[in-house]
């Protein structure tokens, strides 16, 4: 068997110098987001020039309600272009050239963390469908020194760029759901016959949407202690964590693909946030979850098996894309306890996601599961798994002597 630090990560798929060669290409487009970053600073300067104009014929009275509403439909038209501009710095790059860690930022865009090619389309579609309506509008307001041509032709454009963004948008919802089960077949079905077929369209799609369970219904349903997300994580705390790695995991491809996620750390560095935060959003993306410390899970499983009922509880925890076991290693396990978890893992084994927090690496897992069940348990876990390790000082004990101090 090998060992567990070998098997942390799984290996890359060979790739030929020449496809190496070929994706490295994509850094060409680095220097043109910087160009646009130039632009933007251009259109920085072009709003408060407008601005500064503004409040000059404001002060002297030389501004009429008609050139005031001018203007600032100017200065709204200047902004929305800066907007649409951001969008494709920020989401062209993510999505073309490479990740931008921004995962525990305050401030991280929402949109960015399901960005793809059809999301960006139809935003900027949706978001040069604005600045027309913007340009149309200062038409009509003024319609006197505009002629009738122009705004016949202005019309027709606008109403063309709808059409395109209405089209797109209509486009796009069947391409990504291809796309998606695409994506599931190829990490959820055996190549065999019908049977993996029938398994892929269990899940309460077939019913009426009505009936699917909302948001807040799946987070309450998941035993989470509290509600924690991912954007209120201190990642400044931490001496060292991989921001990247999260900020990857955020997506929940690793949900869709069945993989694991395994956060090592000492106590109080946020393994627990973290879990949620990922638990949350999958919440939030219309996936079942469900949370329970070690000692909680060890005391359902126990008792399932108690019953003469382990296979059908294990079946039943299938209805769930995500479990998360949180603190395992600070309550060490008999045999008996430790070869129900191996069940456990090696029952979603490339199945389904499991999320693991403990306070030591999976080599040393056998100081908590006593027996050989640990390392087996350990090589499962981490075959199709991220590992992510955190270093630091405990984040309460760190608040709690400050309050001391204070």
């Amino acid at each position: 068997m090998p060992s567990v630090q070998a098997i942390d990560r799984e290996p890359s798929p060979p790739t030929t110098t020449l496809g190496y060669a070929l994706f490295a290409t994509r850094w060409l487009q680095a220097p043109l987001y910087f160009g646009l970053v130039a632009a933007q600073g251009v259109y920085v300067y072009k709003f408060f020039n407008e601005l500064w104009a503004l409040i000059l014929r404001c002060v002297t009275g030389q501004a009429t309600e008609n050139y005031v509403m001018l203007a600032v439909l100017k200065l709204v038209d200047v902004v929305m272009i800066a907007n649409l501009l951001i969008m494709v710095i920020v989401g062209g790059y993510e999505t073309f050239v490479s990740r931008i860690g921004l995962q525990g930022h305050r401030d991280q865009p929402e949109w960015l963390s399901h960005v793809n090619s059809n999301v960006l389309k139809v935003k900027l579609a949706t978001a040069i469908v604005g600045i027309s309506s913007v340009h149309l509008l200062q038409m009509f307001v003024d319609v006197h020194r505009t002629s009738q041509h122009s705004l016949l032709w202005g019309t027709v454009i606008h109403m063309a760029f709808i059409a395109s963004a209405a089209i797109l948008a209509y486009m796009s919802g069947p391409m990504a759901a291809h796309a998606e089960r695409a994506h599931q077949q190829t990490h959820h079905q055996e190549p065999v016959p019908e049977a993996p077929a029938a398994k892929v369209f269990v899940p309460a799609q077939s019913g009426p949407r009505e009936d699917e369970p909302s948001a807040e219904e799946r987070l309450r349903a998941a035993g989470f202690p509290a509600r924690k997300l991912l954007e209120d994580f201190d990642s400044e705390h931490p001496r060292s964590f991989d921001r990247e790695t999260v900020a990857r995991l955020g997506k929940l491809d690793f949900v869709t693909a069945g993989r694991n996620v395994v956060f090592v750390g000492p106590p109080g560095t946020g393994k627990t946030h973290l879990a949620v935060g990922l638990g949350v959003r999958a919440c939030q993306a219309g996936h079942s979850v469900l949370f329970a410390s070690a000692a909680q899970w060890a005391a359902r499983l126990a008792a399932a098996r108690d019953a003469g009922r382990l296979a059908r509880e294990l079946a039943a925890l299938d209805a769930h894309a995500l479990l998360i076991v949180d603190e395992v290693g600070y309550t060490p396990f008999d045999p008996e306890t430790a070869a129900l978890f191996f069940q456990l893992v090696a029952h979603r084994y490339e199945r389904a996601s499991l999320i693991v927090t403990s306070d030591r690496p999976l080599a040393r897992w056998d100081e908590v599961f006593g027996g050989p069940s640990a390392l087996a348990m350990a090589d499962r876990l981490a075959h199709h798994a991220e590992l992510v390790r955190i270093e630091g000082e405990s984040y309460r004990m760190r608040r709690a002597t400050s309050a001391w101090a204070d």
